[in-house]
């Protein structure tokens, strides 16, 4: 009986392996150390010689690397290779559509994705609120950094040395009484920003509008963009801030998320 035959005879059994090797993948990934063969097969319920087949296999496939010293075993280069593959394809834009929607929808206002161009905030993705008064913004328009939520959330996450070269000697437009103009006032903003994992523009660069703002980082934790909603004054209050704020700074976890960003995992002293 031919290969193909049999795989048709028997497709459970197929799928059973596909699943058992992805287990053992998703076991080997849980441990910074690796695992052994007697763990892995106790926690994927596999005798110890068909877990050490199927370790064989997915090593020689590069998936999965044996330490020689000792015998425990990690995720190999070819893992790796299709990760940063998967990664290099993805679409911030595409990606970022259905949690800037979910977003927009949790707190009843417009929800915007921008990235930093230039010194200049852009707006690349925009959901409108359905209230009657709601804050419409085009694709493609720009604002200023210092004084928008997503602006003062992209650059407060971002590397000291870019924070540091666009404060250094510089005075800042004021756009309404609110408007923070100088460097220091910024910079004591942003480590504010930074602090609570999110920003808040206080009607900083128009009268009678609020937003907030939370960063979005890609699969090398950098920060590429980030995410906000806007309204008027009279919905987004100051008592309402800590309930919306959390919902921003969700859709902004959820598209990092699936741009392969992990958060670095808190390991006990």
């Amino acid at each position: 009986m031919s290969t193909a035959t049999r795989g048709r005879e028997n497709p459970i059994y197929r799928i059973q392996v596909l699943d058992r090797v992805f287990q053992i993948l998703d076991r080997i990934a849980s441990e910074d150390a690796g695992a052994g063969l007697p763990d892995i097969a106790r926690d994927v319920r596999l005798h110890k010689s068909t877990a050490h087949r199927l370790l064989m296999a997915l090593e020689h496939a590069r998936f999965v690397e044996r330490n020689a010293d000792t015998g425990r075993y990690r995720l190999g280069s070819r893992v790796m290779e299709l990760g940063l593959s998967a990664v290099s394809r993805l679409d911030v834009y595409q990606i970022a559509g259905p949690h800037l929607r979910w977003m927009a929808e949790q707190t009843g206002e417009t929800g915007h994705l921008a990235v930093l161009r230039d010194g200049e905030v852009v707006s690349v993705l925009n959901v409108e609120s359905r209230q009657t008064v709601r804050t419409p913004s085009a694709v493609g328009a720009r604002s200023p950094v210092h004084c928008t939520a997503h602006g003062k959330a992209a650059l407060a996450f971002a590397p000291p040395e870019q924070v540091a070269a666009f404060l250094r000697n510089r005075s800042f437009k004021a756009y309404t009484a609110k408007t923070f103009t100088t460097s220091a006032r910024l910079r004591a903003e942003l480590k504010k920003v930074r602090e609570q994992g999110y920003a808040v523009d206080n009607e900083e660069w128009e009268t009678g509008l609020r937003c907030i703002g939370a960063p979005v980082r890609d699969s090398s934790s950098n920060v590429i963009a980030a995410v906000s909603i806007s309204g008027p004054v009279f919905r987004i209050r100051p008592d309402r801030i800590s309930g919306l704020a959390p919902l921003v700074t969700e859709a902004a976890s959820r598209i990092s998320h699936a741009l392969g960003y992990r958060p670095p995992v808190s390991r006990p002293a």
